[in-house]
């Protein structure tokens, strides 16, 4: 019955199934298992995998961030279908990543993410002569992590640009 579990846990959440075989591996290793296996390293290795899912999810949300930022403040009707291009791509990496006990993780980081986000589009407005739009980003996250990783969700422009995509679903 572990094993339908684990095999279960391993399909469902990528993220804690790792978490919890580096545990189980830490326990065996502390237990001083007979064993030539390297315990620890393979802990932290294993470790080490779901770390990455979770921090290719960090990055992606900290790019919807921005692009969002952008699509609300920038005066400029270009290069807008480019924003929202960038958004669908890191949604769908969004979806193929996140699990369930990561949410926790990335809604704890979500001000950190959302700092991170909102500089590099304060940068981006920038460089393109909008530095009014760049000052008028807020400081604090205005979006929730349903609304940034949902596949529907857009801000509306805050200049009154409307986006009609041909074939957007």
């Amino acid at each position: 019955m572990a094993k339908v579990l684990e095999r279960s846990l391993y399909k469902e959440d990528y993220y804690a199934w790792t978490r919890q075989q580096a545990v189980e591996l830490r326990r065996l290793a502390a237990a001083r298992s007979k064993s030539t296996l390297d315990l620890e390293n393979l802990a932290e290795e294993v470790e080490c995998l779901g770390q990455s899912d979770l921090n290719t999810v960090r990055s992606q949300v900290r790019r919807i961030i921005e692009h969002l930022l952008k699509l609300e403040f920038s005066p400029s009707a270009q290069p807008r279908a480019e924003w929202r291009y960038s958004i669908a791509q890191a949604r769908d990496d969004v979806e193929d990543h996140l699990t369930a006990s990561m949410r926790p993780d990335v809604e704890a980081e979500l001000p950190k993410l959302f700092g991170r986000g909102r500089r590099a589009a304060a940068l981006g407005l920038g460089r393109y002569g909008e530095v009014e739009a760049a000052k008028a980003l807020p400081a604090a996250c205005p979006y929730d992590l349903e609304q940034i990783v949902g596949h529907e969700w857009y801000p509306a422009n805050r200049h009154g640009l409307v986006d009609e995509i041909p074939g957007e679903v």
